[in-house]
């Protein structure tokens, strides 16, 4: 049969690389159509690649490690069992000809090839993948790959700007070896602000006798970057709501069993904080927007993010996009089936991006208050908490009195560089409002 190249699949909008993290097809092997021949990992999802039709894959044209662009080829399938082609050492698509004459590169000491290489840096920048794991394999730090001066959007480093700097590397370190010369060095442009030094490097932690050293997974250093890159970007703001939602734990009681029943879907009280958050959004629509520099961009999609907790331990957030365009039911289907798929491993990168609001049900692990931190480049997030029976003041006609009631805490975090307080406590309220006001009578 004809060899067939296979191409790296565009996996969302925002995905324009990913990671090769392991094979699970070696060159020889039988593929069947469709048959997941290798998995792949982006900074928002793991995934497979399938094979497009039934054959021998002839040829791997990357290693476990690589980090590949969209439509770049990553193997063939084709050709005899019998003596399959070897993979590339280096990961290129076509392996060099042995008269190629040898590239010299820098020596790098072990030492400096460990240093790890954070997504973000000190200043704020963000590395991508491939610019990380090149810097990573040439042994750069982060305060080096903080001075790069970049050429890509909003100042980041590119390929470009990494490889440029490797050959004049020791160049660049070698006055940082010799005496001051006396001549002061010209100053930098006016317009170009020096880079943020990097903070100094925590004390190495010695373990005690008997303690567990855990190597955090891929997916685990992903979040803890995020993180670290979200409280560094947003000063974080938080507003508490408390609710009470007895009508709507009523109405959920009287109808889930029908609803089930018609619908083939069990039903959660998330859908309804969705379209309550939507509601709001609709209402107050400067809390879906993103910042970039001193602009401000209003997000037209409502776009809601709902963090699902992994089997792992990990956390993973589903997107549903145009949420403000499904009902209840709509809605309901939406949040089962994006939920049992994140915890199957079956989500799609373009599924886990694009979102525009967050929200994070804290109540599931009994918490009743949280304080979520936001999900860059979004610039606000919910939490809500564990529903729970408590006496509390009940306005009447005749009186007030005192009733058993069912109520929850709404919290509310959000970016203070364009979120203020009044918008920040108005917007939560509201989501409280709504709640407050759904009727045990409400149709779906």
């Amino acid at each position: 049969m004809a060899s067939i190249e296979i191409l790296l699949p565009k996996m969302g909008e925002s995905v324009a690389e990913a990671t090769i993290t392991k094979w699970l097809k070696k060159p020889g092997d039988a593929v069947a159509a469709d048959e997941p021949i290798v998995e792949i990992a982006t900074d928002k999802v793991d995934s497979e690649v399938p094979a497009p039709e039934a054959g021998i894959l002839s040829e791997q044209l990357v290693k476990e490690g690589d980090v590949v662009k969209v439509g770049q080829p990553i193997a063939r399938i084709g050709g005899s069992a019998a003596a399959p082609p070897p993979a590339p050492a280096n990961g290129s698509a076509k392996a060099p000809s042995p008269a190629a004459p040898p590239v010299a590169m820098p020596a790098v000491p072990a030492s400096a090839a460990a240093i790890p290489v954070s997504r973000t840096g000190a200043s704020g920048k963000f590395y991508s993948p491939l610019v990380r794991n090149i810097a990573q394999s040439e042994g750069i730090s982060m305060a080096e790959l903080e001075a790069i001066t970049g050429t890509g959007e909003g100042g980041r480093v590119t390929k470009k700007d990494i490889l440029g700097y490797l050959p004049n590397r020791g160049a660049a370190q070698a006055p940082e070896r010799v005496a001051a010369p006396s001549i002061a060095p010209p100053s930098a442009p006016a317009s170009a602000a020096p880079p943020s030094p990097a903070p100094p490097p925590a004390p190495a932690l010695v373990p005690a006798p008997g303690d567990e050293i855990i190597e955090m997974d891929r997916m685990r250093r992903l979040i803890a970057d995020h993180m670290v890159m979200s409280k560094r970007t947003s000063p974080h703001v938080t507003s508490f709501v408390e609710a009470d939602v007895t009508n709507l734990v009523l109405w959920r009681e009287k109808a889930k069993k029908a609803f089930e029943q018609r619908e083939g879907e069990k039903l959660t009280f998330t859908p309804v904080f969705i379209m309550a958050i939507v509601q709001a959004i609709k209402e107050m629509p400067m809390v879906n927007v993103q910042v970039d520099g001193y602009s401000i961009i209003r997000k037209r999609d409502i776009n809601i993010g709902m963090a699902a907790a992994l089997p792992s331990g990990n956390l993973i957030v589903p997107v549903i996009k145009n949420a403000d365009q499904l009902n209840l039911v709509g809605l309901a289907k939406k949040v089962n089936d994006l939920a049992n798929r994140a915890r199957a491993g079956k989500l799609q990168p373009d599924e886990v991006s694009g979102g525009t609001y967050t929200v994070t049900n804290v109540g599931t692990f009994g918490n009743v208050l949280g304080t979520p931190v936001i999900n860059q480049p979004q610039v606000a997030i919910m939490a809500t908490g564990a529903i729970r029976k408590k006496p509390a003041v009940v306005e009447t006609p005749t009186g007030d009195m005192i009733g058993i009631r069912h109520m929850m805490f709404l919290s509310h975090s959000y970016d203070h560089r364009v979120v203020d307080g009044a918008l920040g406590g108005r917007f939560v309220r509201r989501v409280a409002d709504i709640l407050e006001q759904w009727s045990t009578e409400q149709a779906y």
